[in-house]
């Protein structure tokens, strides 16, 4: 990546594609663990240099916002996921409404599942049954949302079930010296973890913060600490402040990193027949396992190959199973983060009286599956480790 910061030139550019007198402003999402960029944040300001916090009333203008900063997004950043701002109140419109935003997508090679909509402050005049079916259809159409903490009482957090918590820089601000703001943290996480929800710190200035947003089990943050107002995607953020080494230690076991024998994962959604996995079998015979995944890309259910076959290939098992969910034929999968290491991650193949999986799936700090790993590939790595 490089280093390099935008001059003024950058600035007209970008004011230019986000539509008249606006400029897009970019943020990193950053894993509190790895110091890695998992998502870029967008914004909009007003050319000469304010915060813009008002949207268009109407959703379609909305709507087109979105579009135009998706563009200016892509052209600099077409891999990573994006977390777009969105009015509560164009929740609420019309579904014909996002077909604009949609196309836009698609033209720019995303899919609705590469985007977060963080709803705006004007969530508290939004109607609350409107709210929860305008989320509803934004997910059905494959779009995550996130919600801001500040305007969310913790029952409508549990019932939308939002794809990110965040939790807003007031909030944050108040970190580590603030025991009032470290208990809010505490139980919006404990919240947060209890209903699939990702919480993500917004507005983090100090290593101080970082560590008490450890503590309390977050992994997500955005702030000044990590890149300031003219970061673009593609560059540099700030380095992480290290973990203790004791608590690295207990969290990620010991031997190499688990990421050094991660294989492409061939992954299928849940609805996915057996047919369909029969002919991804078919077409590489050295493929293990197929992973079925969920709208939010997190895997759901593991096939074994040996297994399935011995099922789909035996007597009148094709006529059986081919037609029919492959989830029948499916185990639950065995999941690592893909920061731990070996050690940690044989443990969790399996032991004892337990059926040993023969792969693992790693999953990022979105839960979501980023790739597979030979359980004999691990055992094999220790064993020259201890000779």
């Amino acid at each position: 990546m490089s280093d390099r910061h935008p001059g003024p030139g950058d600035h007209r550019s970008a004011a230019a594609d986000s539509g008249s007198g606006e400029v897009p402003v970019y943020r990193p999402v950053v894993d509190l663990d790895s110091g890695a960029v998992l998502a870029v944040g967008t914004d909009i300001r007003a050319a000469d240099g304010r915060s813009r916090t008002e949207w268009p009333g109407d959703p379609a203008s909305a709507a087109e916002r979105l579009s135009r900063l998706v563009r200016s997004a892509t052209a600099r950043e077409s891999l990573l996921p994006l977390v777009l701002p969105l009015p509560a109140q164009a929740v609420t419109a019309a579904p014909e409404v996002f077909q604009l935003f949609e196309g836009t997508l698609r033209r720019c090679g995303r899919r609705p599942r590469d985007v977060t909509l963080m709803l705006g402050p004007d969530l508290p005049r939004v109607p609350r049954e409107p709210l929860v079916h305008g989320l509803a259809r934004l997910r059905e159409k494959g779009f995550r949302c996130g919600l801001g903490t500040a305007a969310v009482p913790p029952d409508l957090l549990l019932e939308t079930r939002p794809f990110l918590l965040r939790i807003d820089p007031g909030i944050v601000g108040g970190l580590p010296g603030d025991q009032r703001m470290g208990a809010l943290v505490d139980g919006l996480v404990r919240i947060g973890h209890g209903g699939g929800v990702f919480p993500m710190a917004a507005g983090v200035t100090s290593d101080e913060q970082v560590s008490r947003l450890r503590e309390a089990g977050v992994r997500l943050a955005q702030g000044p600490l990590f890149a300031d107002d003219e970061w673009l995607p593609g560059e540099r953020v700030a380095s992480v402040p290290a973990a203790p080494v004791e608590a690295a230690q207990e969290r990620h076991g010991s031997g190499p990193p688990v990421t050094e024998f991660m294989r492409p994962p061939v992954a299928l959604n849940t609805d996915a027949t057996a047919e369909e996995v029969l002919d991804a079998f078919s077409a590489d015979t050295a493929l293990n396992s197929v992973v079925l995944i969920d709208h939010r890309d997190r895997p759901v259910a593991h096939i074994d190959r040996a297994r399935f076959l011995l099922a789909v290939t035996g007597p009148y098992g094709h006529a059986l199973h081919a037609k029919r969910p492959a989830s029948r034929l499916a185990d639950t999968p065995r999941t690592v983060p893909r920061n731990v290491r070996a050690m940690a991650a044989l443990r969790a193949a399996g032991h004892e009286r337990e059926r040993v999986y023969d792969d693992l799936v790693t999953v990022n700090e979105f839960g979501q599956c980023t790739g597979i790993v030979h359980v004999g590939d691990l055992i094999q790595s220790l064993a020259g480790d201890a000779e």
